[in-house]
């Protein structure tokens, strides 16, 4: 099983991601992480030094071997759809969930990060909305489901998805449930 997680800087896809891997009993892959094993430095060193597109170059070779050669689930950066091969990369070799999160929760969550080259910028919720625009019609055509992430807790967004992937068919009900388990 591949399962891929695409969505905008904040909308949750590592830590959903983590959640559901182990949940499912597999593996879990950063996109993010790889790479920076592979250029031996912060993304954000690398993306202020070498620019944008050199770093897309990096991830488009990171993605097409990930979704042709692991198992597990896998959160990609969050302009991983910007790329057309990546996008035909997810859809094909992965089931692909987009967090859908509006850029007014997205700027709630995030707004004291800096660690996200792309809103270190003077108003970073103007931003996070112009990459909304731009990046949700190329998560909706990369994903097969929309999951809304709203404001509920990890562990209900991974209940919630996994609800989903079961009536797809694409997980064994009877391997992993669903519900949450009652506390104890």
């Amino acid at each position: 099983m591949r399962l891929a997680l695409v969505g905008l800087p904040g909308s949750g896809k590592s830590s959903v991601g983590r959640a559901l891997a182990r949940k499912l009993g597999v593996s879990f892959i950063d996109t993010d992480t790889v790479i920076q094993q592979r250029i031996g430095e912060p993304i954000r060193t690398f993306f202020e030094r070498e620019g944008e597109d050199r770093f897309r170059d990096i991830e488009l070779q990171v993605i097409a071997e990930l979704c042709a050669t692991r198992f597990g689930v896998l959160a990609t950066g969050g302009g991983a759809v910007l790329l057309e091969a990546n996008r035909r990369s997810l859809h094909e070799g992965c089931t692909v969930l987009y967090l859908r999160s509006s850029p007014e929760e997205l700027h709630r969550r995030l707004r004291h990060d800096t660690q996200r080259p792309l809103l270190q910028v003077k108003d970073p919720r103007a931003k996070l909305q112009q990459l909304y625009r731009e990046r949700d019609p190329l998560y909706r055509e990369t994903a097969h489901f929309v999951i809304e992430t709203g404001r509920p807790t990890v562990q209900t967004l991974v209940g919630m998805i996994l609800m989903q992937l079961e009536l797809a068919g694409v997980v064994d009900a009877s391997r992993v449930p669903s519900a949450v388990e009652p506390p104890r």
